[in-house]
């Protein structure tokens, strides 16, 4: 019996948020104009940043390198339009941070049309260099972790993958980019697929979709061909599906072990838009410097799902969709379950820029808090098993390093206690605390 076998029902624990696609799940994507500055942040990825190899006053083509990868686990960054590099600094990030990035101003009578890019024979490369190209190409898994992609396809020796799992769960609520990757660009996500699994020498592609995406699962059975190594499964809506060892379980039936990767148990795992863009390359030779971006939320004029530069200024994206409204009182970058606060709009879009959403006070205005009542409410809704309650107290506490022993470092800060804690503590938010300081003093020489 195939210990992979499809299994289609559902990881256990997780979460049921209102969806809240409607504003943007029927509307097509389409292109923001191009405007007068980009500015890329170094680093893009979750990696060490990358390095600068272009000057001030040096003028660069839309698609030309302009930061070189800094090491194994890191990626390249090209110039997303034709124009001159404006500055190189610390300039604040969407989280109130200065990030060392390159400003570019945009040639205003350029065509900004790409050089025509040759195809990759990506068929006669070996895995070394194809593993090389994906990181020559920048691109990331764009679902949020903005992981270098080319890492998850250096196999270990010893390691097999048989299975290539196309993550198209999309399960926070507002986002819709994947959705309506899938649903206008089928062929490119087919064709990214099968790149991907012949290099790897996978022996099927399974693509996980949630059934509250109906076009996007016609879209593609439209698209599959008998005979094909693809295999279609339409997935149970729940919370956090679109994690990789929550859609591992669900599909497979597999727990991926703390401290195990995926490719442990025979699986790698891909999101949508990070497939297409490995088409993109290798089809057209066209690197990573735009992504989907789903514009939506209460306080936006007129939501959207925008093809958007990266580098592109985030006042940009709300100016395009009408502005916000005068009730907006908070923007975020992502998800409302993951993503986070925007500390200035000038911040830019990113590889991981999946979504800005922009929020009234009814949908931020916080609960007033309660102590915990201890009613477990957060342990059953944690897919990873652990316990938030215990987490969040020890936080509170700063016993930072007590958080350690009892696994803090396996939450993926899904959200799901917070969600589900009826006292209102902002749990998830009391861990991402904890996490932080540790991860700062590690980072920190002594």
């Amino acid at each position: 019996m195939n210990p992979l076998r499809l299994f289609h029902k559902s990881f256990d624990h997780g979460v049921h948020p209102a969806h809240l696609k409607e504003q943007t799940c029927d509307l097509p994507m389409q292109r923001v104009p191009f405007v007068k500055e980009y500015l890329m942040p170094l680093g893009q990825n979750l990696g060490a940043p990358s390095k600068s190899i272009v000057q001030i006053g040096q003028r660069v083509r839309k698609g030309e390198l302009i930061a070189e990868a800094a090491a194994f686990v890191s990626t390249t960054l090209h110039s997303p339009v034709t124009g001159t590099i404006k500055e190189i600094g610390d300039f604040r990030n969407f989280d109130g941070n200065f990030v060392p990035a390159i400003k570019i101003e945009a040639d205003i009578y350029a065509t900004q049309q790409s050089d025509a890019g040759n195809p990759i024979e990506w068929q006669s490369l070996s895995i070394d260099e194809f593993i090389q190209e994906v990181q020559n190409a920048g691109i990331v898994g764009m679902g949020g972790a903005a992981f270098p992609t080319h890492v998850k396809f250096a196999i270990p020796e010893g390691k097999k993958i048989r299975y290539l799992l196309i993550n198209g769960a999309e399960c926070e609520p507002y986002l819709t980019n994947d959705h309506r990757l899938m649903i206008e660009r089928p062929e490119d996500l087919l064709m990214g697929a099968e790149i991907v699994r012949q290099k790897l020498g996978a022996e099927e592609t399974v693509i996980g979709v949630e059934k509250n995406k109906p076009e996007a699962i016609a879209a593609l059975r439209q698209h599959i061909k008998p005979g094909d190594p693809v295999r279609l499964v339409p997935l149970h809506v729940k919370y956090p599906q679109g994690a990789e060892k929550m859609i591992i379980k669900t599909i497979f039936n597999r727990e991926v072990p703390a401290g195990q990767l995926p490719r442990d148990v025979e699986v790698n795992v891909n999101n949508v838009s990070t497939v297409v863009a490995i088409a993109d390359y290798f089809e057209r030779g066209r690197p990573l410097i735009e992504r989907i971006v789903t514009v939506s939320g209460p306080g936006i004029t007129y939501p959207a799902n925008l093809i958007v530069p990266l580098g592109t200024p985030v006042r940009e994206l709300l100016r395009f969709c009408g502005g916000l409204t005068d009730a907006t009182q908070e923007v975020i970058m992502g998800g409302p379950m993951m993503g986070r606060p925007i500390a200035t709009l000038d911040s830019p879009i990113t590889k991981g820029s999946s979504g800005i959403l922009a929020f009234t006070a009814a949908e931020t205005s916080r609960r007033k808090e309660y102590p915990c009542i201890s009613c477990g409410r957060c342990v059953e809704a944690c897919p990873y098993f652990l316990n938030p309650a215990r987490l969040a107290r020890l936080s509170r506490a700063r016993l930072f390093d007590e958080m350690v022993n009892y696994n803090v470092m396996d939450c993926v800060e899904c959200g799901c206690c917070t969600f589900a804690c009826p006292s209102a503590i902002p749990i998830v938010q009391l861990i991402r605390t904890g996490k932080d300081d540790l991860r700062t003093r590690k980072e920190t020489p002594a």
